[in-house]
This record gives C-alpha cells, sequence and structure tokens, in this order.
C-alpha cells in the first residue's frame, strides 16, 4: 500500500526531475479547444504528484461549469485516505484567445494560486478528437495530469496518450496512475502500465 508519506517523497523526486531547465520554450498547446466540449466532468487518470494533491487517495475528478461572469468554474473532488471527501473550489479564465488552450487557474486562499488574473497555469497540450481524455501540464512542466470522461480506457488510449506526454517534452514515467473506482486501482508509473486491451 502506497501512504501518503510515500507520495510526498515520490512527489518531491519527481518535481526535481520535472524541472529540467534544458526544456526552453513552455509545451505547446493543441491547436483549437472548443470550450463547451472542454466543460462537465473529468476523472484524474494519472498526475504528476503535487504536494496540494497527497490528501487525495482516490477517485479524484474536476468539474468545469462557466459562472455568471463567463468564466470557468473549477470544482476539484477526491476521496481522501480516510475516506472522507475533499474539495476545493476555484476559477480559471482563458489566457489564449487563438487556441482557447491555455487558461489561468486560481484558487481563492490558497498561496500563490489566488490570484484571478495571470499567465496561463494550465496548458492542454494532447487532446483526443472526441474530448474523451485531455493531457494538461503548466509553461514549466512541473504539473501534469491525464483526464478522461470515463474511469476505464483502452490500451490504444493510453499509447496515444503517452504519446502525447512525450510531444510535450514530459517523461510518462515521471506521471502516477491515480486510482478511480471502476478503472486502474492501483498506484504505478505511467510508463509501466499495461491495462488490458
Amino acid at each position: 500500500m502506497v501512504t501518503a508519506a510515500a507520495l510526498a517523497a515520490t512527489s518531491a523526486a519527481i518535481t526535481a526531475a520535472a524541472a529540467d531547465p534544458l526544456l526552453g520554450a513552455p509545451p505547446s498547446p493543441v491547436p483549437a479547444l472548443d470550450l463547451t466540449r472542454y466543460l462537465g466532468t473529468w476523472d484524474q487518470l494519472a498526475a504528476v504528484p503535487q504536494p496540494y494533491e497527497l490528501a487525495c487517495a482516490r477517485d479524484t475528478q474536476a468539474r468545469y461549469t462557466l459562472d455568471p461572469a463567463g468564466n470557468v468554474r473549477v470544482d476539484n473532488t477526491c476521496t481522501t485516505w480516510s475516506g472522507t471527501p475533499n474539495r476545493i473550489t476555484g476559477t480559471a479564465t482563458v489566457t489564449d484567445p487563438d487556441t482557447g488552450a491555455q487558461l489561468h487557474v486560481s484558487f481563492p486562499g490558497v498561496p500563490t494560486q489566488d490570484q484571478l488574473d495571470g499567465p496561463p497555469n494550465y496548458i492542454v497540450t494532447a487532446l483526443d478528437t472526441d474530448y474523451a481524455w485531455a493531457v494538461v501540464t503548466d509553461p514549466y512542466r512541473l504539473s501534469g495530469f491525464v483526464l478522461s470522461r470515463t474511469a476505464e480506457l483502452s490500451a490504444a488510449q493510453w499509447d496515444r496518450i503517452r504519446s502525447g506526454i512525450i510531444a510535450a517534452g514530459m517523461n510518462p514515467c515521471l506521471y502516477l496512475t491515480s486510482p478511480t473506482t471502476g478503472g486502474i486501482d492501483t498506484i504505478e508509473p505511467l510508463c509501466t502500465l499495461r491495462p488490458a486491451t
């Protein structure tokens, strides 16, 4: 069983490895993102571990809806190691009107993440043509998320996701699977994942 302490140590090592100054330019966003199609609920199936996610044991989700101002309301939820629900709400604004695929996400009360306006920190770098899955990172490639409309993906879909991660200048081994009810129930590096076909 993977503990929160083990995940914290892994998170520190992965963050250090991900911060490669030789990568240069930020990763490229997808050519076009239809925000209306992107709204809705996404399961997080894998991620580069982040300190703020250490409380989450399983079933991490993001729900995106439009707020009255036309920005995106972000509702992130998960189940903690003690089995209780955890939730944080924020706002995302599109910073790249050309592609629509770069946003600034803020969470009130969270240090360094509480400014409503700012540079992009959420870049959709790979996206399924049917919006079935997405790969998201930031300009420095310190974070990474695999989002899916369903809890389970096929081996072929995972292959395309890994290819998208590599194309963004990241290593799939830095991503750990996120236990999800109805999907993968273990925590393992994405580069070693062998899902059923």
